[in-house]
């Protein structure tokens, strides 16, 4: 009994801000399944060259990690909740931008709508860190969890938007950037309830170690390699499956369903992912994310049924999710308070920085490589196999290394 009540106390400010967290994650965090929707179709509408189709997607990562670095640096000088009223408010400037350009028929400015975008994008990152800066060692898989299981709700919500939207107005796909709008607009608000202390200022050695110190640490480097890899490795093949979906003569409406099971797939895990973690550790839990990334580039690769798209987006939802979340766990765990802000910062860039080399290369692959669709949405799966070999051989690396050098 004197053990089990401090520890409920402890964690009584961190349960709240993941109420707050999980709101957010599921009202703001609608838009994102709607963009993935829509942005390569919009964009093979004004590109001037169809490989150039998921430009925008590649280009929204872009500013993803330009600007994961100044927003992690902004919350550790003025706390978490001003970083994501900014995230907020570049995701409706973003929206707004875009929704003009569409009506002017601009891709530069359609461009510049998706790299606004990307700074909400890239604040939506911090929400797993912010569930685990109030938490206690027990809680903080639990709260990393939950926060991203508040995307369930966004992923029901945003594709849903998307068939009410796309052709709401005279120019197709600008309602869905309107309702973009209003959802940053309403969900800005929520973050008044947030209340998580603003770190320390740092001074002199006590600011702990340095970004070159904190990558070289195994743990760390194996967390950022593995988080890298399952987020770029599911936004290449994302990127491109409304546009393999549509390619193979299926509809709209039939791309934003697949879309909606692969972020059904991505956020259900997440009420358990916590307490598997805790159960069997947090590096088999990655290492079976990997397994089942590689299982749905298996299953994309054996046809182009609507069944296999709704399997292997499934399949890469759940991989994902196992991979992602069981990397931020090991990394909140591999860093003290002091150095938050600037582990935390370097790991979004670099995952971002390899998210924007799956866009780019997602659209290429799919449009320009093979003289079909299938073609190209083979090529999609099959890219993914060096970055899962890269990503396991870390994972192997770490747990081969002697238990008192494996941090």
């Amino acid at each position: 009994m004197t053990h089990t009540l401090p520890l409920q106390d402890t964690d009584g400010p961190a349960r709240r801000n993941v109420l707050v967290l999980v709101a957010a994650q599921a009202i703001l965090g609608a838009q994102m399944p709607m963009i993935f929707v829509v942005a390569g179709l919009a964009g093979k509408q004004l590109a001037p060259n169809a490989c150039l189709a998921t430009l925008s997607i590649s280009v929204m990562v872009i500013g993803s990690m330009l600007s994961a670095n100044p927003l992690s640096a902004l919350m550790a000088r003025h706390g978490r909740r001003v970083g994501f009223v900014v995230g907020a408010c570049g995701g409706a400037l973003g929206g707004a931008v875009a929704a003009y350009g569409l009506s002017v028929h601009s891709f530069p400015l359609f461009l510049v709508g998706a790299f606004l975008s990307g700074v909400y994008q890239s604040s939506q990152g911090f929400f797993r860190f912010a569930a685990a800066d109030s938490a206690s060692d027990a809680f903080r898989p639990k709260a990393i969890s939950w926060v991203m299981a508040g995307g369930l709700l966004s992923a029901v919500v945003g594709p849903e938007l998307v068939k009410v939207t796309a052709q709401s107005m005279a120019v197709p796909f600008m309602g869905t950037y309107m309702a973009v709008i209003a959802l940053n607009a309403v969900g800005v608000f929520l973050f008044a309830g947030l209340k998580i202390a603003k770190p320390a200022p740092r001074t002199g050695k006590a600011g702990g170690r340095t970004r070159l110190e904190l990558i070289r640490t195994p743990r760390i480097l194996v967390a950022v390699i593995v988080a890298t890899v399952s987020y770029a490795l599911m936004n290449l093949v994302m990127t491109s499956s409304p546009l393999a979906v549509v390619g193979c003569g299926y509809h709209t409406s039939d791309a934003a369903n697949v879309v909606t099971a692969h972020v059904l797939a991505m956020f259900i895990p997440s009420f358990f992912t916590g307490h598997v973690i805790a159960r069997i550790g947090v590096e088999r839990v990655m290492a079976i994310g990997l397994v089942i990334l590689a299982s749905a580039g298996i299953v994309a690769m054996a046809g182009v049924q609507l069944e296999n798209f709704y399997i292997a987006l499934s399949l890469l939802g759940v991989g994902w999710n196992f991979g992602f979340i069981g990397a931020t766990t090991m990394l909140t765990g591999a860093h003290s308070v002091e150095e938050r802000g600037r582990m935390q910062g370097l790991n979004d860039f670099l995952v971002f920085g390899g998210v924007t080399l799956a866009s780019f290369s997602s659209g290429g692959l799919m449009n320009c490589s093979g003289g079909s669709v299938q073609a190209g949405w083979q090529a999609v799966n099959l890219a993914m196999l060096p970055f899962l070999v890269l990503a396991g051989g870390a994972l192997i690396w770490l747990a081969l290394r002697p238990k008192d050098r494996a941090i």
